[in-house]
């Protein structure tokens, strides 16, 4: 087979990486790609949103499978792009169709979704600039902190978690008045604070059929001990040790079979991943948000972990024939340690030569922001290099995450060396 990935970051690398590994495949193309991902697959430098382009690179290059990476090209509609043109709609896309990735695409839909089926979640109201006076009311009501969320895509960044009500009031006016975070935030989502410990529950569907992934948890905040600028995130660890049978039995009933089951009552046609971050408060599961699609860096320890044929779940998925596929998992513990530049989430700066990476043995390197210049890898976003490794434990992976991170370099390179330090096993 013939296999498109869509997208330039650690996840498509990762997910490339054992796309590639698979005696099904034939071919593998990557748009845009990045550095790390050249060495694994042809990267075409076309846009994951520029859907023409698109369409012209699976015609000419005979593609049988398309697998969507990031969420915006599943917002915009790219499934419904390819089901509406005569020439693309027999090709398989792995990701949901544009109703559905409403999912993520509005925090507002998302929470209506959950009330209609009775998903737990935290309380909540939603404001626009009209009714800014009542969202200061609102505020008013609740007890701190407070959360405010962007109702659209704000590329991880839309949420604010604030401890002075005059200081969140300031914050609601700049995101619905100021557009803070641009059209992302004309509507603005004010929650109740929900006091736990997070992880990330991954679910493959085929709109009837669903498997669960394992568990990860990231690290968003930029410093350590979770304090800074929340980021695209900065590591993560699979499984999450707090997440025994009991909790994820919870997870199942009362959250995912839910969700797969909502989505097919309210006609949202869904093959693909659906992200479903959690919160464990008093020991119970709660949704604080979907992505509809696989986060990051949490797929560079949940893919890897994954002994299954990628390509053949894939087509299950495609199929509607999930059910029959038996998931086989690594038992160990897989980490990944993010490199960032110096910066990062603000202001940073791209092109700086990457070297070092030739050195690490017995981890996984994969390119989040990379590009070749000149026949050198250099720096192309803020996140640039994920360590994965595994261990008997996270605690095993994670130091050997760390020996190798010190072989990487360059210019202003940062990253947290305190990942894991809330779980206390």
């Amino acid at each position: 087979m013939n296999i498109l990935v869509l997208g330039s970051g650690g996840r498509e690398h990762a997910i490339a990486l054992k796309i590639s590994q698979s005696p099904k495949t034939t071919k593998l193309f990557v748009a845009p790609g990045n550095a790390g991902i050249a060495a694994i697959a042809t990267n075409i430098p076309v846009g994951v949103n520029d859907f023409d382009g698109i369409k012209e690179l699976v015609l000419r290059e005979g593609i049988d499978l398309v697998v969507v990476g990031p969420e915006d090209p599943l917002v915009n509609g790219v499934h419904d792009f390819f089901l509406n043109d005569a020439l693309l709609k027999s090709i398989p896309v792995i990701g949901p169709q544009k109703a559905a990735a409403a999912l993520e695409g509005s925090k507002e839909f998302a929470k209506e979704f959950m009330m209609r089926h009775n998903i737990p979640t935290a309380a909540y109201e939603s404001f626009t600039s009209e009714s800014l006076e009542k969202g200061y009311a609102f505020l008013e009501s609740l007890k701190p902190p407070y959360v405010l969320k962007a109702d659209g895509l704000a590329a991880g960044k839309g949420v604010l978690i604030l401890k002075d009500l005059d200081e969140a009031k300031a914050e609601l006016k700049s995101m619905l008045l100021d557009s803070k975070f641009g059209s992302a935030s004309a509507t603005v989502v004010i929650e109740e604070f929900l006091d736990g410990i997070e992880l990330s529950c991954f679910v493959l569907t085929d709109g009837s059929n669903y498997k669960i992934l394992p568990t990860a948890k990231d690290y968003k905040r930029i410093g350590e001990g979770d304090t800074g600028l929340n980021t695209g995130g900065m590591g993560a660890i699979s499984p999450v040790p707090f997440a025994n049978s009991a909790f994820m039995d919870m997870v199942e009933s009362r959250i995912v079979k839910p969700t797969v089951e909502g989505l097919k009552k309210d006609d949202l046609p869904y093959v693909g991943f659906i992200f479903i971050g959690l919160i464990k408060v008093d020991g119970e599961p709660k949704v604080i948000e979907y992505n509809v699609r696989m986060g990051d860096p949490e797929t560079e320890v949940v893919i890897p972990r994954l002994k299954s044929d990628l390509v053949e779940v894939l087509m299950a998925m495609a199929n509607g024939t999930l059910d029959q596929i038996d998931l086989q998992i690594d038992e160990r513990a897989a980490t990944t340690v993010m490199a960032v530049s110096g910066g990062y989430p603000e202001e940073y700066e791209k092109g700086k030569e990457i070297t070092g990476a030739e050195n690490i043995e017995g981890s996984l390197v994969f390119h989040a922001g990379t590009k070749l210049q000149e026949g050198k890898v250099v720096t192309n976003g803020g996140r640039v290099i994920a360590i994965t490794s595994f261990g008997k434990d996270f605690k095993e992976a994670l130091k050997t995450s760390y020996q190798n991170m010190e072989k990487l370099h360059f210019d202003g390179m940062y990253y947290r060396k305190d990942l894991g330090f809330d779980l206390d096993v």
